[in-house]
């Protein structure tokens, strides 16, 4: 307790874990969302260019995240969206491992049988994505999802270069500043690195049971 207090004391920590809380399941969100849409454009879909088009969203896999952070601070300062949230959600759209991972899975879990008889009773490709691609999808959803959930937690150079107001900083960055702050007494700091890791666990023990009861389904209909 005598830690708790100390950590409490140096950094207004369960307002870092509400931003954490915020940024990352927006950001798992829109990079499941649009990673299984893409995935399944790719997958059932043929157009000019389609195979270009793909090894150039796997090639952007090759090039480490960190190559990019000054060229992404410069354009969200024209932008003016610097020390916002938008530079730290709105690339999680373009996923390019959550891209190739859906397709893959699409590729091996949707039928085109079922997107033919989804046509055939009136359905739109909206329609058809929403009704019948994403429930198959389940347990791609969930593993992707826990991928997705705890990089964007741990996600700490990003925000502590684009985000300036200490009020607007994940859990991550403010657990670094205590570990700055308190040279010898790492007792605050694990403190934050527990309270850190218990969303974690519940994200994972919840996820874990769509993908276990998505392959257990899938065994017992075939």
């Amino acid at each position: 307790m005598d830690n708790y207090t100390r950590l409490v004391d140096t950094v207004p920590i369960w307002r870092g874990f509400l931003n954490s809380v915020f940024i990352t399941f927006t950001s798992t969100a829109l990079t499941l969302y649009f990673s299984a849409l893409v995935g399944y454009g790719f997958s059932k879909f043929n157009f000019k260019g389609k195979d270009i088009l793909f090894v150039c969203v796997l090639s952007t896999m090759m090039i480490p995240g960190q190559l990019g952070i000054i060229g992404l601070y410069k354009m969200m300062d024209i932008f003016h969206m610097l020390n916002t949230y938008f530079p730290i959600i709105l690339p999680s759209i373009s996923n390019a491992f959550g891209v190739f991972f859906m397709k893959q899975m699409v590729d091996s879990s949707v039928p085109a049988e079922i997107l033919e008889s989804g046509r055939i009773d009136g359905c739109g490709e909206v329609k058809i994505f929403h009704r019948l691609v994403l429930p198959l999808l389940t347990p791609a959803i969930a593993t992707l999802g826990i991928f997705s959930f705890i990089g964007k937690w741990n996600e700490f150079l990003t925000p502590m270069i684009l985000l300036f107001d200490n009020n607007l900083q994940p859990l991550p960055v403010m657990i670094a500043s205590v570990k700055s702050q308190f040279a010898t007494d790492f007792g605050a700091m694990y403190v934050g690195i527990v309270i850190s890791v218990i969303p974690i666990l519940i994200f994972f023990s919840i996820v874990s049971k769509k993908i276990i009861s998505g392959i257990t389904a899938g065994a017992l209909k075939g």
